[in-house]
């Protein structure tokens, strides 16, 4: 899975992670976890988290790193996750 880098209006960044898609839903932007081996946001999808749209100025994926010798995971730290 991927995660998600969101910058806010504010200069904080969250890190969602867990999510394979996001979509806006109404005043909010939402994050999904996707089914296996589904690519598309369905009645299947997982919803783990939500910020609103208004306060996002950008959205970056990040992928995993692949294992290798300094580091396994996924980059940049979780800063912090807001739910509403």
């Amino acid at each position: 899975m991927a995660a998600y880098r969101v910058t806010l209006r504010d200069g904080t960044v969250e890190m969602i992670d867990g999510a394979d898609a996001y979509q806006q839903e109404g005043q909010m932007t939402t994050f999904f976890a996707t089914a296996s081996g589904r690519q598309v946001v369905d009645c299947w999808s997982t919803r783990v988290a939500s910020i609103r749209t208004s306060e996002v100025l950008a959205i970056r994926r990040v992928e995993p790193r692949r294992e290798g010798p300094a580091t396994i995971g996924a980059e940049p730290v979780r800063v912090g996750l807001h739910l509403a």
